[in-house]
């Protein structure tokens, strides 16, 4: 039988899944990757400039838009809990397809519709379908080399942070110029060429964990949330950071409105184009996280953050070139911090990826939730700042939650030092793996239905090298 999407779409003969010939995943498909989250991340934040003209084309007034934005991200919340797991349970070429195509209906319908209830109801169901990044990620780490998936993540996620960041700029753009439908009509076009690329670029995988059911999944995925110290600690400092970035941004906005700047609203979008430009630093950072521990990878990162927001607290009121040197070094550390947490994090279980994914988003979520609120609250009572020094407490704090867990600590773990202090992946030839971690590693994965996978003796990687203290995907150690 020939292998079909959704039983009736044929898949070209060279995506489909052969055990014995692995798909290359190269430059070009992990630049796809990318390109798909930029183009389909951006649904979530068209919105976000155009509450104006939302008010002015639906004669409502501005309170009765300002929930859209709000509604948008609650979509997007209820799809990582809810569809986000999904990549650990069916195969994810149709699961992409489908969602990629539902999006795109969805913004047919944005793009015409004249009652503001049902634009309302839309833009959820936009945001609970706009979750296909967070489905590419995890299939970019299983695609992708282990000596490169570090710059695989970095390359899928600059494209959706770009995603982040483009969607505002053109929205502002061209609704200063035209009707905002035209944003939503050029979604349109992008998504569907996005679903058009994917059906004859995205290579086709099997489905993992066939023996788990849908609820199964969740509620594994709420064991790992509270069972695992390493996906707790990443949980954390992601919370943290996130808080940090969100509040960054948002007040950003008030820092340069007022006094010593009064720039305009234009002058103040165009800080954007800074982000962007530390966006693009991400996958050269990604061939550093390839080879370094990504304990090493999280900690430079964290530092750069650290350092960003000291120049923003000392000087970001003063002089503008403070300003531009917070909005590069925070994106740029802030791409590298995620990728290494996530690389960290993905080598729990190859089986769990999907699961472990939308556990980091959704603590990134969390952190932006709390910094818009937090920070906006603090800039406003309190001024620029205050704002500053909260937010360089949060980045200390970040480094306090990192120092908990050494480079090496065994998974079960919750605090220690362990194993050394080793930077290079690449681990000394017949280096025998400690009993108390190898006991660490016996223990039964997802999916397996009550089978142990063992980690047993050092073994050789396929680039022949032996590697010993490090998990394996499969939860077990190399």
């Amino acid at each position: 039988m020939t292998p079909a999407d959704f039983g009736f779409l044929p898949i070209p003969r060279r995506l489909r899944y052969d055990p014995d010939k692995p798909f290359h995943f190269g430059l070009v498909l992990n630049a796809a990757f990318g390109f798909a989250s930029t183009f389909t991340v951006a649904n979530l934040y068209y919105c976000q400039p155009l509450l104006i003209e939302f008010s002015k084309s639906f004669n409502v007034t501005y309170e009765q838009v300002s929930q859209i934005p709000t509604l948008v991200q609650a979509g997007y919340a209820s799809g990582l809990l809810l569809i986000t797991p999904l990549g650990d349970l069916v195969r994810r070429r149709p699961l992409i397809l489908l969602l990629v195509l539902l999006s795109t209906s969805f913004t047919v319908g944005l793009s015409v519709t004249t009652d503001l209830r049902l634009f309302e109801a839309l833009c959820f169901l936009t945001g609970l379908v706009t979750v296909t990044p967070q489905i590419l990620m995890p299939l970019a780490a299983d695609l992708a080399p282990p000596d490169r998936r570090g710059t695989a993540l970095s390359v899928v996620l600059s494209g959706l942070m770009f995603g982040v960041l483009a969607a505002r700029v053109l929205a502002g753009v061209i609704a200063n110029f035209a009707s905002w439908r035209i944003i939503y009509y050029m979604a349109i076009g992008v998504q569907a060429l996005v679903l058009v690329g994917a059906y004859f670029m995205l290579p086709d995988y099997p489905a993992k964990n066939t023996d788990l059911n849908y609820f199964q999944i969740l509620g594994s995925m709420a064991r790992y949330a509270v069972t695992e110290p390493l996906v707790v600690q990443a949980a954390l400092i992601n919370i943290a950071s996130s808080a940090c970035f969100s509040a960054f941004w948002v007040t950003l906005t008030f820092l340069l409105g007022g006094p010593p700047y009064y720039y305009s609203t234009l002058v103040i979008g165009l800080f954007g184009l800074v982000g962007m430009f530390g966006v693009l630093v991400g996958p050269f950072a990604g061939r550093l996280i390839d080879k370094l521990v990504p304990w090493y990878a999280t900690l430079i990162a964290t530092l750069v953050l650290s350092i960003s927001q000291a120049v923003q607290t000392a000087a970001g009121g003063i002089n503008v070139s403070a300003v531009i040197i917070a909005c590069f070094g925070l994106d740029a550390a802030r791409q590298m911090q995620q990728v290494s947490l996530s690389t960290a994090v993905f080598s729990i279980s190859a089986t769990a990826r999907a699961r472990l994914n939308a556990i980091l988003i959704l603590s990134l979520f969390i952190g932006q939730v709390m910094g818009t609120s937090v920070g906006t609250i603090v800039f406003l009572q309190h001024g620029w700042r205050a704002c500053a020094v909260l937010l360089q407490a949060w980045q200390g704090f970040q480094l306090a939650v990192l120092f908990l867990r050494g480079p090496h600590c065994p998974r079960k773990y919750w605090f220690g030092y362990a194993g050394g202090w080793a930077a290079g992946k690449q681990v000394v030839d017949g280096e025998r793996v400690d009993d108390s971690i190898q006991e660490q590693s016996e223990t039964p994965t997802e999916g397996e239905s009550g089978k142990v996978r063992s980690g047993g003796e050092s073994e050789k990687a396929e680039d022949g090298i032996v590697r010993n203290r490090y998990p394996r995907d499969d939860g077990g150690i190399a």
